[in-house]
């Protein structure tokens, strides 16, 4: 697993809170910076380590261009909250706007990126524009197979997932916040109707307002409390190199493969579109659900039956509260990656690039993405359970999104003035007749 900066907690559980955040990947943390700065009381449980799982695991670019429309005024609140980050949390979390290119090879590929561009760029007013061939290698130059053009979004940036989201952790307990790892919750109680505590391992915290930002834990939690979560995951293969000395520093994606460029001198590598699904029990249950996205493009997804099946099996979909939960018998869940994605990604860039021909492969993870039917996130109450709200179900995009979803998700649970529409991240739409899709994001 990626090496991750360590965060000091606290170590006395307290016995009241006005709010109790779940999960310290980053849309839980940047939920709890943002409702400790507005004056609550804020606990903060993570079952292993801060940002251990995918938030420490993605390829940390903060993009704008290539999303579903409907999380784009997200993540333009969410890329002026990074722009002032390092202020914010005292500490250099790797932020810049380094700009991002999505290269196209031919004429189809071309084709498709403007259908985005004119459908949702333009719309939105994104710095997002197309560019020739001529531009596209200028911007990023030395390629063996000149491009044919590009989607490039200039003020696109990228960022340090593994030291970013703990010291924002870091930055909520300076601000009065209390943070407790190896932590975990194993449900909420309730008291006429609403919750009244959240039980750990550790013991019972008196509260009324929970948000679970669980990731891919998120839909057996939920199930323990009888609330119906329609989330799978996605298991994607990232490696990091050892520092290199390349001349490229805009992040892309293109020929099979992305790089980024990375503060310690290295770059982070994946193949730019191929994930796995491994089936488990929840594949079957929910297969009615995932078919539109499976029908949308099945080109980019291996599905792979194997032991995660039998390790999903074998984990409780209900316990007590008195009992060991599934979150104290996996306390980080570290899958192991897809080695033949990487060799073949590494290789094609190799081919394009031949700068990086010398490069040495430092390390190589896996990291669970936490997939919703229409790939976009919840960030919401949950009528159900009055006092619980959700914000989960990422789909591969939350390191970007996460501190504006952090920032909407403590608006909701205080009821202020939003900062964007929040219907579309609502929990109801799976179940309101809205039938929601996915849509031909890049």
């Amino acid at each position: 697993m990626p090496a991750i900066k360590r965060v000091v907690t606290d170590s006395r559980l307290p016995k009241t809170a006005d709010v109790c955040v779940i999960g310290g990947g980053v849309a839980g943390v940047s939920t709890a910076l943002e409702l400790v700065e507005r004056g609550l009381d804020v606990v903060l449980l993570e079952k292993g380590e801060i940002a251990a799982e995918q938030s420490s695991r993605n390829w940390g670019w903060c993009r704008q261009m290539g999303r579903d429309p409907r999380e784009i005024p997200l993540i333009q609140i969410s890329m002026a909250i990074w722009d002032g980050m390092d202020q914010r949390v005292e500490g250099q979390t790797g932020f810049t706007r380094c700009g991002i290119l999505y290269l196209c090879e031919d004429e189809k590929q071309l084709a498709a990126k403007n259908d985005w561009y004119e459908k949702n760029a333009r719309p939105a007013g994104l710095a997002t524009r197309m560019i020739g061939a001529a531009e596209a290698n200028e911007l990023q130059p030395g390629c063996t197979k000149p491009w044919k053009g590009a989607l490039y979004t200039p003020n696109d940036g990228r960022a340090e997932p593994f030291v970013a989201v703990p010291l924002m952790a870091e930055a909520f307990r300076r601000k009065g916040g209390k943070l407790f790892t190896n932590c975990a919750v194993r449900g909420l109680e309730t008291k006429a109707g609403r919750i009244s505590s959240v039980v750990t391992e550790k013991g019972a915290i008196a509260c009324d307002t929970v948000v679970l930002a669980g990731g891919a834990w998120s839909r057996r939690f939920c199930h323990n409390l009888g609330i119906e979560l329609p989330q799978l995951t996605v298991l994607n293969s990232v490696m990091r190199t050892e520092p290199i000395d390349t001349g490229l520093t805009r992040t892309c994606s293109g020929g099979g493969f992305t790089f980024r460029k990375r503060m310690d001198g290295g770059y982070t590598v994946t193949d730019n579109h191929f994930s796995v699904a491994d089936i488990v029990p929840d594949s079957f249950r929910l297969f009615r659900e995932f078919l539109p996205a499976l029908m949308l493009d099945w080109s980019g997804l291996r599905l792979r039956l194997g032991k995660r099946f039998i390790e999903e099996a074998k984990l409780k979909r209900r316990w007590a509260l008195d009992e060991v939960s599934p979150f104290e018998q996996v306390r980080i869940l570290d899958p192991e990656p897809v080695n033949e994605v990487l060799d073949k990604a590494a290789a094609a860039l190799k081919e394009y690039y031949p700068v990086f021909k010398p490069m040495k492969i430092a390390e190589r993870w896996g990291g669970a993405i936490d997939a919703v039917p229409d790939a976009v996130p919840i960030i919401s109450k949950v009528e159900k359970l009055p006092g619980f709200h959700l914000c989960t179900g990422f789909s591969g995009h939350g390191f970007g999104l996460g501190p504006g979803a952090g920032r909407l998700m403590a608006e909701i649970v205080t009821g202020a003035k939003t900062c964007v529409d929040p219907s579309p991240f609502r929990y109801t739409r799976f179940f309101d007749g809205t039938n929601p899709r996915p849509t031909t994001g890049l």
